[in-house]
């Protein structure tokens, strides 16, 4: 019987088969683009092989694309109804069973099935890299930190993949709040493997929660080579370097830095490489920074996809691509839109994560960008203020959700709700002491407080 490295049984699996899926594993867990062609080579050699099929339908819906997951559900469902769960081992029916519970829209007990596996096979690496993107997708910072850290113990240090097991766990704990351990986590995991990109991103995030965008560009221009090019997060990480300069004032070399590596003409329009687009604009726009046409190109790229209802995260970076470029009703029609399939898929799948994420905050937050983009300040602070601690639950990461957190901080400052503008600012601006956006803020909101105090009274 073929198993893997980890001594796993791989039904229906030859040798050449297993090869293939380990190759397609290493290049998951390094987020390179030969893992798609690996994948395949899997069933090509072993057409019934259960993990081969489960790696499949896992791999078309990590890019949280609807198409992608509505192709990979057709496939499953074809390999189960030749494939009967009895054939497989314990394992591979757990597998199947989280696979198939989350291309039929449940994330979180797909993510509840993939943590009970590793309880029994802590070194099952696909089992524990897809339930860490599952806690991503659905914004669970303490899953993300316990996932790992529950199964890192049963690895030996010298294992080839626990290095990328420590660049997963040092994201967990940033995530979580732990940024010191995060930090040395991160780096222990880049130093095993320089190209651990997923490593190099939760070091970036660790600087990011704490202001050190100084650390974070001396960080990212020391690798430029490992992580900037040639893999799926390449964009992301552009994205965090280009946060990080805004701290400085450079909106030129931000806008340089969307041009040439967030969103150019060779982009593949992806959702994931999208709304790190809309979000970098976003943060420009709150600024009040002119983007030229950028907002115009980045509308037409979301209104191209006609994305149905089928992550409410992404709804909500195409709405601010939308209002962005002052096209209003296409974001009021994307609402609608999303209003009309609540009403049915509300009442017909309840298992379904994304009715919640887009009853309970992807709305709630487009309507207020919406307003936002209207001027209509004071209702965009009445949409977010009820949000703000939970805002997690419909997915990201803090970074990310930081752009909708902001909203909010401007929303009370050009709102004159002043008492809640100093909450809010307080907040950030004990937690990340040398932020030059918080201390820009805090102080506009003193120059404003001083405008109110001095201003002649009526009468």
């Amino acid at each position: 019987m073929v198993t893997d490295r980890h001594a796993h049984t791989m039904t229906y699996t030859d040798a050449d088969g297993a090869r293939h899926y380990e190759n397609a594993l290493d290049h998951l867990l390094f987020f390179r683009e030969e893992v798609a062609a690996e994948a395949r080579a899997v069933l090509d050699a072993s057409p019934r092989s259960a993990m081969g099929h489960v790696f499949g339908a896992y791999l078309g819906l990590l890019g949280t694309e609807e198409r992608d997951a509505a192709e990979a559900a057709t496939a499953f469902e074809a390999y189960r109804a030749d494939v009967h769960a009895a054939e497989l081992t314990p394992r591979e029916r757990m597998h199947v069973e989280a696979a198939s519970r989350w291309l039929d829209g449940d994330m979180h007990a797909a993510g509840r099935v993939l943590a009970e596996l590793v309880v029994a096979h802590p070194k099952d690496a696909l089992a524990l890299a897809v339930g860490h993107q599952i806690d991503f997708f659905t914004g669970n910072a303490v899953l993300l930190r316990d996932r790992i850290g529950g199964a890192l113990s049963a690895w030996d240090t010298d294992d080839p993949h626990y290095g990328l097991l420590q660049g997963m766990y040092a994201f967990g704990l940033e995530e979580a709040g732990h940024y010191t351990p995060a930090e040395h986590a991160g780096l222990a995991s880049v130093e095993r493997n320089a190209r651990d990109v997923w490593g190099i991103h939760a070091v970036v995030h660790a600087y990011e929660m704490q202001g050190r965008y100084e650390d974070g560009i001396r960080f990212l221009d020391a690798r430029a080579d490992d992580w900037s090019t040639d893999n799926y997060l390449h964009v992301h990480n552009w994205w965090h370097y280009a946060l990080y300069v805004m701290e400085t004032g450079r909106t030129d070399k931000v806008l340089a830095v969307y041009d040439t590596a967030v969103r150019h003409d060779g982009s593949a329009d992806a959702a994931m490489e999208l709304l790190d687009a809309a979000s970098l604009l976003w943060r420009l726009h709150l600024a009040g920074t002119d983007t030229g046409d950028r907002w115009a190109d980045l509308a037409d790229a979301w209104a191209r996809r006609s994305d149905g209802a089928y992550y409410a995260f992404n709804d909500v970076h195409a709405v601010m691509a939308h209002v962005g470029a002052g096209r209003v009703s296409d974001a009021e029609r994307l609402i609608r839109d999303r209003e009309a399939w609540l009403r049915d898929a509300g009442s017909g799948r309840p298992g379904l994560s994304n009715v919640p994420m887009t009853a309970e905050i992807g709305l709630p937050v487009c309507r207020a960008l919406v307003a936002y983009g209207q001027r209509r300040h004071a209702d965009a602070v009445d949409l977010l203020l009820p949000l703000r601690h939970r805002l997690h639950t419909f997915g990201g990461s803090h970074a990310q959700r930081d752009a909708v957190q902001k909203t909010l901080v401007e929303s009370a400052l050009h709102a004159g709700r002043h008492d809640l503008a100093r909450t809010l600012l307080s907040e950030r601006v004990n937690l990340r002491p040398r932020c030059p956006y918080d201390q820009d803020a805090w102080a506009r909101l003193a120059k404003a407080t001083r405008a109110v105090r001095t201003s002649p009274s009526p009468g």
